[in-house]
C-alpha cells in the first residue's frame, strides 16, 4: 500500500524534532559548565564583599566599646567577637592598639583590627576563585576620657 502524503509529512517532523532534540542537548552540554562556574562564582565574590562589610561593622563597634574609659582589650575583643557571631562568622582574630585600649591618652587613635581567613567563611565547599585571601578590616576612633 503505498504512502499517503500525510504521513510522509509526519514522518519528517518527526525525524526534525528528534534532531532539535539532540542539538539542544548538545548545546546544553557546552553552556551549562559556564553557566555554573558563573553562579559559583557570583556567590564567592558576594559574599566576600558581605563578609568584608561585617568585619568592617564589627571592627566600628569594637573601636566604639575601645574608646571608652576603663576598657580592656578583652571588653574590646568581645564586643567585636559578639557582632560576628551575630552575623554567623567565626574564626576572625581581634587586633586592639594600644593594649589595653584605656593606656591611651585623650584624643589619641585606638585602633581595631579584624583578619579572617576567606576559606573560613565562604559558603562553598572549598572556594574556587578566592581560598587564599584574608579579609582584613579596620577601625579607628579618638579615644574618650572623662578627666
Amino acid at each position: 500500500m503505498p504512502r499517503s502524503k500525510t504521513t510522509n509529512g509526519q514522518h519528517r517532523r518527526r525525524r526534525r524534532t528528534m534532531e532539535r532534540m539532540g542539538s539542544a542537548a548538545v548545546e546544553m552540554a557546552v553552556v551549562a559548565p559556564l553557566f555554573f562556574l558563573m553562579l559559583m562564582g557570583m556567590i564567592e565574590f558576594g559574599r566576600l564583599v558581605m563578609v568584608q562589610q561585617v568585619l568592617t561593622n564589627a571592627a566600628r563597634e569594637g573601636a566604639r566599646v575601645g574608646i571608652l574609659d576603663n576598657r580592656t582589650a578583652a571588653d574590646v575583643q568581645s564586643a567585636s567577637n559578639q557582632f560576628l557571631s551575630a552575623a554567623g562568622v567565626s574564626g576572625a582574630t581581634v587586633n586592639v592598639t594600644p593594649d589595653p585600649p584605656s593606656s591611651a591618652p585623650a584624643g589619641s587613635p585606638v585602633t581595631v583590627t579584624i583578619t579572617v581567613p576567606f576559606s573560613q567563611v565562604s559558603w562553598l565547599p572549598s572556594p574556587i576563585f578566592i581560598h587564599n585571601l584574608n579579609l582584613t578590616a579596620n577601625a579607628t576612633m579618638r579615644r574618650e576620657t572623662v578627666q
